[in-house]
């Protein structure tokens, strides 16, 4: 019979975990100005950094679905299975995929930006950077499990 207490959340539980927050709150911000058609994003209305432009292109809406509305749902999901539970320090696998995942959307979406849309968006980079953080930090957490066991 194993007396052994559970873990605690490790470091990187946490940082994830934090991140994720971070990315439901700047794709929720997406979301709401992508249904109210508002102009509030605080970024450059010309040039190359113009979120409105961005934000308003067809690559906006992929299959119906605005993609803002997809990041918000990527990061809500990223923060069940980061959340500092017992039962998401065993989701390592789905947590991984689901990184994978979001991180080649994010290098699609400034593919589109750069090269499609001719404009980078700044809360959208926002979110692009959160991602990488985020797949950073699962291979840490991942990485800090192993040799844990």
């Amino acid at each position: 019979m194993s007396t052994r207490t559970p873990a605690r959340p490790s470091a990187p539980a946490w940082v994830a975990f934090g991140l994720c927050i971070v990315g439901v709150l700047i794709s929720a911000y997406l979301t709401y100005e992508h249904f109210t058609g508002s102009s509030t994003l605080a970024c450059s209305g010309n040039g190359t950094v113009n979120c409105l432009k961005v934000t308003t292109s067809q690559w906006s809406v992929i299959a119906g679905v605005p993609v803002a509305v997809a990041g918000l749902a990527f990061f809500l999901a990223m923060t069940m299975l980061c959340a500092p539970t017992r039962w998401a320090r065993d989701a390592a696998l789905p947590r991984l995929v689901g990184v994978v995942a979001g991180m080649i959307m994010v290098l699609w979406l400034v593919y589109v930006e750069i090269f499609e849309v001719d404009a980078i968006c700044l809360w959208c980079t926002g979110v692009h950077v959160v991602t990488l953080l985020l797949l950073v930090t699962v291979l840490w957490w991942r990485e800090s499990e192993r040799s844990y066991r």
